[in-house]
């Protein structure tokens, strides 16, 4: 009994998101503060709300998912500017590893680099596999 489509994308992305989420709390719980550390973990949650969308929406082209988690990221980076995230945090703490605190317009850089490297890796893999499919039914 073959799996119906876009099951095994959809676990893909549940345990990159699992896996994103478990390594960014271990850099924002046992890392030091530094450029690295907050770099990785800009890098971590743009690959976790890939997770979460390619778990979401399994067939979704692998350019559309790429745009919408760059959108989110910047969106929520500029939303830091209203000061809203800095005081929610101050309220209920965890809410930082969704929305953070202070703008950095470097987490942009780092967001728009992370989210093309998603992006273009995802879309290869997917035209491989598609390839590959193709030649096996081909030679069947």
């Amino acid at each position: 009994m073959a799996a119906r489509p876009g099951v095994k994308r959809r676990l893909l992305g549940v345990a990159v998101a699992l896996a994103a989420v478990a390594c960014g709390l271990a850099v924002h719980l046992g890392a030091a503060d530094t450029a690295a550390s907050d770099i990785a973990g800009d890098a971590l949650y743009v690959v976790a709300v890939w997770g979460g969308l390619v778990a979401l929406f399994p067939r979704a082209s692998s350019w559309l998912i790429g745009a919408i988690v760059v959108a989110w990221s910047v969106g929520v980076e500029l939303f830091q500017l209203t000061g809203l995230p800095v005081a929610w945090a101050g309220e209920w703490p965890p809410i930082v590893l969704v929305f953070g605190t202070v703008f950095d317009a470097r987490d942009l850089l780092v967001y728009a680099v992370t989210g093309a490297v998603l992006t273009v890796t995802d879309a290869g893999v997917r035209s491989a596999l598609a390839r590959h499919r193709a030649a096996v039914s081909a030679a069947a």
